[in-house]
């Protein structure tokens, strides 16, 4: 009997040592498959997914209404993913196909998939700056910013020349342009026409403050007729150094009763922005920008003015001086008279440098 039991315990054993050795074979299988097939799913999710030129950002600009359709075929159009599949399978996962934002994005090189897709389902977008100046008009305002931000040009005047809308702001047709001060401003790059215009009526309520509004009762002028000065003055010299000087010139004359006599007026009546020199004939030009025909300030700007033609007005030269003339060095600068008589000395010397450089028009 003990012989017996012997052997029969001895193959129980070894039953069992079989079956625990496929056990542990199957299970070393399985983990060798499970740590694969993690490794490949860590590489879908942390693996980099994204390429470069050159290894520099690439602002991506995705409209709005843009769907996932639309979306794949701005990345995959830039050659920006490296997998796409890849890409597609995480923004499904993570929902992106379904909560596509409008924005300016910046690509790096080398993001992951889940950095890529988690910044674009969260709309995490960068701000685009807004610059404009030199600006003549609401129509090159409108085509100046409509290259740097999503509302196009069209949208932009049309709000701008409407007079309903602008009564809203207590904004008049021939003031529009008043309401934009030339600066450098951060918007998203979504930014729709009627947003765009709030926020610049918003600056340009912050940029009259107290101290420039007292400035402006002072010399008894408005806002808007401070700006119209102001534009004058932006056009007659680019030297921010010498605009308070200029700027009180026009004063005096004002304050005299003067016509202004503003050859920058005349160029825009005339509307040729061409013109380097002013002739007589442009003088008997009958519109109500011809300051050599009509007493006072035109009914309106003739340019967007910088921030320093602004202050130059509501802090002008007191030295009264009556007259200037550009120098004929061609500096850019001009010479000062308090009389007429020296005013027509300086005239002489700039009309005769004018015509050795054969300057006619």
């Amino acid at each position: 009997m003990a012989y017996y039991h012997s052997k029969y315990g001895t193959g129980r054993v070894k039953k069992k040592s079989k079956w625990r050795k496929f056990i542990f074979i199957f299970l070393l299988i399985f983990l060798i498959i499970a740590s694969a097939a993690g490794y490949y799913l860590y590489n879908i999710i942390n693996g980099i997914n994204t390429w470069t030129a050159d290894g520099k950002p690439v602002s991506v600009y995705v409209p709005t209404g843009t769907g996932y359709e639309g979306l794949k075929k701005i990345l995959y159009k830039n050659g920006l993913i490296i997998h796409r599949k890849n890409f597609e399978w995480l923004a499904r996962k993570k929902h992106l196909d379904e909560n596509v934002k409008p924005g300016r994005y910046i690509i790096k090189n080398g993001m992951t998939n889940l950095e890529l897709v988690n910044m674009l389902r969260a709309g995490e977008q960068v701000p685009v700056k807004v610059i404009f100046n030199n600006v003549r008009d609401i129509y090159q305002l409108a085509g100046r910013v409509g290259k740097q931000i999503e509302a196009d040009s069209a949208s932009i005047v049309k709000l701008l020349t409407d007079s309903a809308y602008l009564a809203k702001m207590g904004v008049k047709p021939e003031y529009a342009s008043t309401i934009f001060i030339p600066n450098t401003y951060e918007f998203w790059w979504n930014t729709d026409a009627d947003s765009f215009i709030k926020r610049m009526y918003k600056e340009y309520q912050k940029f009259w403050n107290t101290e420039r509004d007292k400035k402006a009762k002072n010399l008894g002028m408005s806002r808007e007729e401070v700006v119209t000065l102001a534009s004058i003055v932006e056009k007659e010299t680019n030297k921010d150094d010498e605009k308070p000087k200029i700027a009180g010139v026009y004063i005096n004359r004002l304050k005299h009763s003067w016509r202004l006599q503003a050859d920058p007026t005349l160029v825009y009546a005339l509307g040729d922005f061409s013109v380097k020199r002013v002739l007589n004939k442009y003088k008997t030009i009958d519109s109500p920008y011809n300051t050599y025909k009509y007493l006072g300030l035109p009914p309106g700007p003739i340019c967007i003015p910088s921030i320093a033609s602004i202050d130059a007005v509501l802090n002008y030269d007191k030295s009264g001086y009556f007259y200037f003339c550009a120098k004929d060095d061609f500096s850019g600068y001009h010479v000062f008279a308090k009389t007429n008589k020296q005013h027509q000395i300086n005239a002489r010397k700039y009309q005769k440098a004018l015509d050795e450089r054969n300057i006619k028009k």
